[in-house]
Order: structure tokens, then sequence, then C-alpha cells
């Protein structure tokens, strides 16, 4: 069992009031109560910290007051005061510490946690909080360690490497932040032990080949068996993991591919 020792990084223990809330939890479940996602529920209560990745106070100089732990994703965040006197919670890049500044507006330095389009932003730089349209928000690369890598600019397009080896096209007035997503150490983290699962709301998987026939597609058999078919199968029979590609034929994004992740075992 390992853990990451956050002494001397984190700089306040207790969150702002006025940026977090309770919320409830899912726990894999719809709206109407049924499991759509399995082996979810439990884990230790939340406290939701409302995190700006709008960024819509552009041109106003930020300055980075602490580093904080958020239990809802694997980043650090931190609590800026713009000069404006607002405050707001925002996902930190690896190397920038409380008391530096960073800004959101287009002529903005290449430093990292600046913000700006994409077309503005050299080939070569790695990015993270990446929007898909512009003012749309941050959608991309926003989990530990993670970045992009700006690898050509195409007309009304910037190509992007993804942490995953894609090659994608997002519109050159698209923004996002210079640097790499802080906690890399999160990735080297060993849980030890089921007990830690539960903490963090996973429940036990079943393997499919331990069950009935009726209940799973690799079900059934004398002993312990194969799963009996070609490819690896989900519960509900569609096709998944070590290599099968999982991605629907006909998907809106397809022509924004240029080149796909690599799959399967030789990934």
């Amino acid at each position: 069992m390992t853990t990451v020792s956050y002494r001397g990084v984190l700089t306040a223990k207790k969150p702002s009031k006025k940026l977090s809330r309770g919320v409830k939890r899912a726990k894999g479940r719809n709206s109407a109560g049924r499991i759509t996602a399995h082996h979810r529920g439990g884990g230790t209560k939340r406290l939701y910290r409302d995190i700006d990745f709008k960024y819509e106070k552009k041109n106003v100089e930020a300055k980075v007051l602490t580093i904080e732990y958020d239990p809802n994703r694997s980043g650090f965040i931190g609590l800026v005061s713009y000069k404006d006197g607002d405050k707001r919670y925002v996902l930190l890049p690896k190397s920038i510490k409380a008391g530096q500044t960073f800004i959101v507006s287009e002529e903005a330095p290449i430093k990292a946690g600046n913000r700006l389009p994409l077309n503005k932003i050299p080939v070569g730089t790695f990015v993270y909080n990446i929007e898909l349209r512009a003012n749309g928000g941050a959608k991309l690369v926003r989990s530990a360690g993670n970045y992009a890598e700006v690898v050509a600019n195409d007309g009304t397009h910037v190509h992007l490497k993804m942490p995953s080896g894609e090659i994608r096209k997002i519109v050159k007035n698209a923004w996002a932040s210079v640097g790499e997503v802080s906690n890399p150490e999160y990735k080297l983290v060993n849980l030890g032990k089921a007990g830690r699962n539960r903490w963090l709301g996973r429940r036990p998987k079943v393997r499919g080949s331990a069950m009935n026939p009726v209940d799973h597609p690799h079900g059934g058999g004398e002993g312990r068996g194969g799963r009996g078919r070609k490819r690896q199968k989900t519960k509900q029979g569609k096709m998944v993991g070590k290599g099968q590609k999982s991605r629907r034929p006909k998907k809106y994004s397809n022509s924004l591919i240029v080149s796909r992740r690599k799959v399967g075992k030789k990934k």
C-alpha cells in the first residue's frame, strides 16, 4: 500500500464555505433508481467544490492564494483572487505555487497557468483544461499529471496529441491553459487493500466467467473454462477491452480524429 505525501504541497486544510456545497452522488443509479453503472456505491461523504472551468474573467490578473486537495478530482485545486476582488477555485498546473499569478488573455505570455486561444499557443507547448468550442468550458485533459501537446496549426483547427496518443483537431478559437495538471504522483498510488476502494465508492467487481449464462455472456461452462467466444463482452453483450474497438462508427467527432489511439496488448 502506498500513499502520496501532501505535506509541504498543500497550504489549506478546509475549503472555502462560499465555494463549496453538499451534493448527492448518484452511485451508479439513474433518475428511476435503477443501477445503470455497476460496482458503485457507498464511500466517504464528499463536499463539492465549485470549480471555474469557463474562465469568464478575461484580461484580469489572478493570484493563487491556496493549494488544496479536492476529493472529487485527482489534480490539486487552488483558491484564486482576481484583481477586482472576485474569488474562485481553479484546477492548478504542476509547477505553480501559492503567491504566483496567472492571466486569461489572448495576449498572455506562454507561462504555466496562463490561458490563451489554441491558435496563439506555439507548436510543441503542453496544454490542459482544453475546450471543444470557444467559451464552452474546459472539457479535455483535466486528470492529475496529464497534458496534451500542440503538434500543428491547420487552417481553422489546431492538432493536439492527447494523453491517449490520439491526434485530434480542435477549433482554433477554443481556449486552453498552458502547462501540465498538478499532482503527477497520483498515478503511483497503490491502494493495497479492498477497504480503500470502498472508501472511494467502488464496490467489488465479479468476473463474468464466475456467473451463470443467464447473467453474463461469459458465464457457464464446466469448472474454470474460457469465455467461450472470440471477443470479450460486457454484461450487456457489447464488445469491450483487449483490442476491441468500441467507438461508434457514426460518432459525430470521427471527422476530427487525425490519428486513432492505440488499443489492446500492442499499445
